[in-house]
């Protein structure tokens, strides 16, 4: 069953809300706010599908909560449909120029209500449909390089703020240009659809995140996870891609597929870049790779220091 869309009522008469949600309710689940204020703390709590949003409020009005949204990165892509008894063709345009994508006017007419609503709905499921596939590898169909740049600065952030551990997974086909030249590209792409699922079914928990970060390089995300555990799913996944026994002649390894993974840790301080625990990632892979490849290597770095210790 598809889930009901979400949307939120806000308006400082609760007759007009009445009359709204009982246009609204058999379809949508709706939630409700008398404030300006009180419409922000629900629309974070709830992240509603839809605002429909009074303009005439008092302390804070409609026009006000509107700017305070689009001003807000969770919430600036919820479409905003005002509800006024104004006309007037300037008060319209001041909207609009808000980011408000639409107009009702009181008296409600609850067809024409219904009417906007789900036309407002269909567009923004529309809308999500393509966000969602902007984000995915068009090849694996695994999150693509986007995708991780948005997740880890949200969980480097996270982790700043609540002083914890986070981890880089850094993993690379061991000599897959030579699989490429030795089965062609097509095997080659079937080989990367393969090693994807392989790989994004070994991170358990919901939090961890597995992306193609480009050509035959993958890259997890593991939150509050520090060397000794992100080794332990290093390896996990290092045996999963060598038990998987994708023949691979060219290999000097066993003629088999396999990965070096590099592995980075630390807790982000204030004045430490995030890339910078990429970088070492990469560093602890590229060790992986010259110490013979088919290994897993972790760096642990102390951001007070900036030293880097190495750990096998």
């Amino acid at each position: 069953m598809t889930q009901r869309q979400k949307i939120l009522i806000v308006d400082d008469a609760p007759i007009n809300i009445q009359v709204l949600n009982e246009a609204l309710q058999r379809d949508y689940h709706t939630f409700f706010a008398t404030s300006g204020r009180d419409a922000l703390r629900i629309a974070a709590e709830v992240v509603p599908d839809l605002v429909l949003l009074d303009v005439m409020m008092p302390e804070m009005d409609g026009y006000e909560v509107c700017r305070a949204m689009k001003a807000n990165a969770e919430l600036r892509d919820i479409p905003v449909v005002f509800v006024t008894a104004m006309s007037q063709q300037e008060d319209e345009t001041v909207g609009l120029e808000l980011g408000a994508v639409d107009y009702i006017t009181k008296p409600f007419n609850p067809v024409i209500v219904r009417l906007r609503v789900r036309n407002q709905l269909e567009l923004k499921r529309q809308r999500d449909m393509l966000a969602r596939l902007s984000l995915l590898d068009g090849l694996t169909g695994i999150p693509n390089r986007r995708a991780f740049d948005d997740y880890y600065q949200r969980e480097w952030k996270r982790a700043l703020r609540c002083k914890r551990e986070l981890s880089i997974l850094l993993v690379d086909i061991d000599y897959f240009k030579g699989y490429n030249d030795a089965y062609g590209h097509l095997a080659g792409d079937d080989c990367l659809r393969r090693l994807s699922v392989g790989l994004s079914a070994s991170l358990s928990r919901p939090a961890d995140f597995m992306a193609r970060y480009g050509g035959e390089e993958f890259i997890g995300v593991l939150p509050e996870t520090d060397c000794c555990g992100a080794l332990v799913i290093a390896e996990e996944i290092r045996c999963k891609v060598e038990a998987m026994g994708i023949a691979h002649v060219s290999s000097p390894l066993r003629q088999l597929v396999t990965v070096s993974v590099g592995v980075a840790s630390m807790v982000p301080e204030r004045g430490v870049d995030a890339a910078e625990l990429i970088s070492i990632a990469d560093k602890a892979l590229y060790r992986a790779k010259s110490e013979g490849r088919n290994r897993v290597v972790c760096e642990e770095m102390s951001s007070a220091n900036g030293h880097a210790g190495g750990a096998d």
